[in-house]
């Protein structure tokens, strides 16, 4: 199922990932596609803040991954595969020490590494429209549906 939303701030597109945030369980692996400067980090932002993780999320660019966790609710571990060309190089990254089936993965860059996500995968598509107005496409089960923000 896709679910379309356009957002005019960066303010609108938090807000959006809140509400996501919120109907995210164990065991979701969300693969971000979009273009650089899209959004992606920022909408993880919102996504952190919705599963009430309390760190400030920032870009993962040189980390490959950073890691939010807080009391008694999900980890959530969002990586960025920017300068992984094919799933074949995984296995360098610790990609798969990492418990998917007790958390929730944000993959930016996730078109380099498609072969290695779940089949249940929930894709966002960000576009940027303009300097502020982002087109996000949600593909994923009907949990999304009533998202708005």
């Amino acid at each position: 199922m896709k679910y379309e939303f356009i957002t005019h701030s960066p303010e609108e597109s938090i807000a959006l990932a809140e509400n996501i945030g919120k109907l995210l369980r164990a065991g979701d692996c969300i693969a971000y596609y979009g273009d650089l400067g899209a959004g992606k980090t920022t909408f993880t932002r919102g996504l952190a803040k919705g599963m009430g993780l309390p760190d400030e999320v920032s870009s993962p660019t040189f980390a490959i991954v950073n890691e939010y966790h807080g009391k008694g609710s999900l980890s959530l571990y969002h990586f960025d595969m920017y300068r992984i060309e094919s799933s074949d190089e995984l296995e360098t990254t610790g990609f798969y020490d990492y418990p998917l089936e007790e958390s929730v993965f944000a993959v930016e860059w996730s078109e380099n590494i498609e072969d290695a996500f779940p089949e249940n995968v929930i894709r966002i598509i960000i576009s940027r429209v303009d300097d502020d107005t982002r087109k996000i496409v949600i593909e994923g089960d009907e949990r999304f549906a009533n998202t708005g923000y």
